[in-house]
């Protein structure tokens, strides 16, 4: 299976978050790419691409709103124009009941395009957050080139990102982006498979009233776990989407018995859907060591993961979400690959 990124994802580095109160590093490392990288190369997947650079704005205004483009793309010239030169993130967001007013000052417009503090930009933030869509976009081609799967290594990775919001490290929505490429070419159904710890909130909220992408997405309890918000059992779409969407949430402490049965189900739904192309949101964060998660799978099931999918027998564009443990990230990402080719 080839791979395609771009170095480029360094330059977002030294990024910060509000995490539970408290103003910490970012989980979300650039070593997370090297850890899977040197995996790749450990057990000979295939070939490693640079990313070709693209137009990155015109692919996400797809699924993204442009003020909301224009923001991220003017955002570090108004924060040096402020007379900073920090890493920064969000603060204040609009609440329930106000009134929907974009701000004009730059800490106002930062929560006006966010939903929590996960959204931190660095100098290099918004250059590392068009690379990582040159990596989909470029892993999309292989796949319409006849390739039977291909990986997207993204970094920022983009499944919390909505049509016009930032957070959970995501800025674009590498996923949906690849999911609307792969219909401007020729798709005429996308199925969006989340495997992440988090519920993928911005993939479904892109898609919830749409019928050509569904989204199926195994995820933490979100009475309980982040992003709180979204991922309910009763979310199924609405209007022409009414139907196409599913979520499986799960308790804490769920292992491979009750979240590969999730895995069953998830799977049966899209063959009932019947894509052109599976799009795989490759979250590793369900790994029993990952630092900010509370499920209990183990590296021997990674394997069984890609194996799953690949019995769907659809063309499979995997990108890559979370994983925060980041000593093993490249053994469970590389583990699903491996899975999927059935090695």
């Amino acid at each position: 299976m080839k791979t395609v990124y771009s170095p480029r994802h360094r330059l977002h580095v030294d990024n910060q978050e509000l995490n539970a109160g408290v103003i910490t590093p970012a989980f979300e490392l650039p070593a997370r790419v090297d850890f899977i990288l040197k995996r790749i190369a450990a057990i000979g997947l295939g070939d490693v691409i640079e990313a070709t650079p693209v137009d990155a704005v015109a692919a996400a205004a797809k699924v993204h709103d442009a003020s909301y483009l224009q923001f991220m793309a003017d955002f570090w010239s108004l924060w040096l124009a402020e007379g900073r030169t920090s890493p920064t993130m969000p603060y204040v967001w609009p609440a329930r009941g106000q009134h929907d007013i974009r701000p004009e000052h730059v800490n106002g417009l930062m929560g006006y395009y966010s939903f929590d503090g996960g959204g931190s930009f660095v100098e290099g933030t918004w250059q590392a957050v068009q690379s990582a869509v040159w990596s989909a976009v470029g892993a999309a081609e292989l796949i319409n080139g006849g390739e039977k799967a291909a990986y997207a290594l993204c970094r920022p990775p983009g499944h919390h990102a909505g049509s016009s919001t930032m957070g959970g490290y995501c800025f674009i929505n590498n996923a949906a982006v690849a999911a609307q490429w792969f219909l401007d070419h020729g798709a005429r159904r996308v199925s969006i498979l989340d495997v992440d710890y988090h519920h993928g909130n911005g993939t479904q909220e892109i898609f919830y009233r749409r019928d050509d992408v569904q989204t199926v997405d195994l995820h933490a309890d979100t009475r309980f776990a982040y992003p709180f918000f979204s991922g309910r059992a009763d979310e199924v779409g609405e209007g022409k989407g009414e139907g196409f969407a599913l979520n499986l949430p799960m308790p804490f402490g769920t292992a491979w018995d009750v979240w590969g049965a999730s895995l069953d189900e998830a799977c049966r739904a899209i063959e009932v859907f019947g894509p052109d192309v599976v799009i795989v949101s490759l979250g590793l964060d369900t790994f029993e060591g990952d630092p900010i998660s509370k499920f209990k799978l183990k590296r021997e099931d990674y394997p069984k993961i890609g194996a799953r999918i690949a019995r769907l027998g659809r063309p499979t564009l995997f990108v890559q979400e979370g994983g925060y443990a980041v000593e093993d990230i490249g053994h469970n990402a590389v583990g699903v690959l491996s899975g999927f080719e059935g090695n």
